[in-house]
């Protein structure tokens, strides 16, 4: 699979194409679902299916301060689009110049002149250019005069709409189990391990810390239980999740992810890529009157973690 920056990266002999346009922030069974049509698409007609998404968020660049925390890395986003059923992604970048774009020049140098659409799927509430005055209708009126199917796809989870809005809000309340019926898959974060104040090995359970992402969404400060998986073997190690700045003891202030691999103080993962899944909340953070209750309750939290993830 490839990921073009740009539309100058794309390919000038790239055939007819089946394409899907989105954020498609999180990759959620909403996005997931518009996929699978046009992979269907694809086969019964013979072409590559393209995602084209945005970088950065569109609305970083419009109403920065209304921007929303990213559940995605781009290029985790590629990659979960790839598993998805993209062949290839376009990740355009966005700045004031495609947002004037009007829907007919973002037709035309994007669908038309770049990906030679022969299929467009999108969500059923897509819009697109200049002031979001383009919309599925849009795109059916174009494609008759330039020769491509469109069909725009319900986004619809039960009695959730599946959207990156509500993932960010479940997240956001702690409900990680509801973040991931909606993604299919529980939500994680990527980060390097660094080493820390080496506190949770001094009491029994070293832990791997990630700093929380800025503009990545992370949970609430709590307890959860996960899985830690190493990017470089594939490894994956359940794992009981905190989320924080350890209020128990002075001196920490930066958010972290640390993640202490159940029943495992023999692993070394310093400058170690790795993915953090959270799968469910166990707890809030609270201080500790004294360090044997702090551990009392970690023991608590470790075989409760275990259980969960049995």
């Amino acid at each position: 699979m490839q990921i073009w920056r740009s539309l100058g990266e794309v390919p000038a002999d790239l055939g007819p194409t089946a394409v899907v346009i989105g954020n498609f922030d999180g990759v959620h069974l909403g996005h997931r679902h518009v996929l699978a049509r046009a992979r269907q698409i694809a086969r019964d007609r013979s072409l590559r299916v393209v995602a084209v998404t945005f970088d950065p968020h569109p609305m970083a660049v419009l109403r920065p301060e209304h921007a929303p925390t990213t559940l995605t890395t781009v290029e985790v986003r590629a990659e979960l689009l790839g598993e998805a059923g993209a062949d290839d992604v376009l990740a355009l970048p966005f700045d004031r110049g495609v947002a004037g774009w009007s829907p007919e020049e973002f037709i035309q140098r994007v669908l038309v002149q770049s990906l030679r659409a022969a299929a467009v799927v999108v969500g059923a509430n897509f819009r697109f250019g200049n002031r979001a005055s383009g919309d599925v209708a849009t795109l059916h009126e174009a494609g008759e005069r330039h020769g491509f199917t469109v069909e725009g796809i319900p986004l619809d989870g039960g009695p959730q709409v599946w959207s990156s809005t509500y993932v960010r809000m479940s997240l956001a309340a702690g409900d990680v189990a509801g973040a991931a019926e909606a993604l299919g898959r529980p939500y994680a974060v990527r980060g390097v391990v660094i080493r820390g104040d080496q506190r949770g090995r001094e009491l029994g359970f070293p832990t791997a810390n990630v700093p929380a992402p800025a503009m990545t969404a992370v949970p609430p400060d709590g307890v959860y239980a996960g899985r830690l998986r190493r990017l470089d073997t594939g490894e994956v190690f359940p794992a009981a999740i905190s989320v924080g700045t350890n209020p128990t003891f002075d001196g920490v202030r930066d958010r972290r992810v640390e993640s202490y691999v159940l029943d495992r103080t023999d692993l070394e993962l310093y400058g170690v890529e790795v993915e953090v899944s959270f799968v469910d909340r166990l707890r809030g953070m609270v201080a500790f009157e004294s360090v044997e209750s702090l551990i009392e309750q970690m023991t608590a939290d470790v075989d409760r973690a275990r259980e969960l993830l049995a």
